[in-house]
């Protein structure tokens, strides 16, 4: 079994001197590049829903989620600074690197996850507040700590980690949550199993090192190209059931067809991709890089079709 390749993190490198840290280093504790996936469909959530926010205070529902969303990811870089030194696409983050004390990574993310969710449910409604308190939660407590270290399925379950801004940028202006949000939290849940699972695919060896047991890890890269190809199935009934339950119209079905009918193609080429030219981009990674401008697509249809033709 492949499984015997998950290693042990008792033996981790002792994490070099800090050194003063500055602002980029805060920022990068955010995760900027995953914010902005985050921030846009937080943002189509909200931009989607029935009603009407003060410009002012819809601002003010985006930048909660922005930093309800860098909280996590601060959280998530201090409890796994010592995993992260072992991996070489993390190794150069503030903590691992030594720019920052853990200390101050803690304080950081805790400071900013409350001030988000107060913020939030002062400037909009306690129910919004409670979604994004409970979306930071669920990535820190039983993604990071519970999850990701112990099983395989870390991912699938974890997956409803980054589903939540729809959610909350719609109640944001509702006070509610509706169907149409279901189905979008729906969409990045299914969405989140094959885009996560290729990027493990060609950093499969970092994971090991750092004793993760991600799929590639504990269970093969054979098993895992399957996995993707289950899920992109599983993850295209949820990208149409919004306009087959007719909460949205043609132009985000079409989008959605076309969008999805590409991923299943480089998800079948992964599923049976055999090593070949190594100069040659491998499919798992045109895959990862197509399922970020396949989410960006569809969520901005479903806002282009309400706006353009509303149902």
């Amino acid at each position: 079994m492949a499984s015997a390749a998950v290693t042990g993190i008792g033996d981790r490198p002792a994490l070099p001197a800090h050194l003063p840290a500055d602002w980029r280093d805060l920022l990068a504790l955010t995760k900027p590049r995953v914010l902005t996936l985050v921030v846009f469909t937080g943002l189509c959530g909200l931009l989607v829903a029935p009603g009407h926010l003060h410009p002012v205070l819809a601002f003010t529902a985006i930048l909660c989620i922005t930093l309800g969303a860098g909280a996590a990811g601060a959280l998530n870089q201090w409890y796994e600074a010592d995993r992260d030194a072992l991996m070489k696409r993390t190794a150069r983050r503030p903590l691992p690197d030594g720019r920052m004390h853990k200390q101050t990574a803690l304080h950081f993310g805790v400071g900013l996850g409350v001030f988000s969710v107060l913020l939030m449910g002062v400037a909009t409604n306690w129910l919004a507040a409670a979604i994004l308190a409970v979306s930071i939660l669920f990535y820190v407590v039983v993604y990071t700590i519970w999850l990701k270290p112990r099983t395989a399925q870390n991912i699938v379950i974890g997956g409803a980690a980054g589903a939540f801004p729809p959610l909350i940028g719609w109640a944001a202006v509702t006070g509610d949550v509706a169907a149409l949000p279901i189905a979008l939290f729906a969409l990045i849940f299914f969405w989140t199993p094959p885009h996560f699972w290729a990027l493990s695919l060609f950093v499969r060896m970092d994971y090991a090192n750092a004793g993760i047991p991600m799929l590639p890890v504990v269970a093969g890269e054979v098993a895992t190209r399957r996995q993707i190809l289950l899920y992109t199935a599983i993850m295209g009934v949820a990208a149409l059931a919004p306009v087959l339950l007719q909460l949205t119209g043609p132009i985000y079905g079409l989008t959605a067809l076309v969008g999805t009918a590409i991923f299943a193609v480089m998800a079948l080429q992964v599923s049976f991709h055999r090593e070949s030219d190594p100069a040659r981009m491998k499919p798992e990674k045109r895959l990862f890089k197509y399922s970020i401008l396949y989410l960006f697509l569809l969520f901005g249809a479903v806002v282009v079709d309400r706006w353009m033709l509303p149902v």
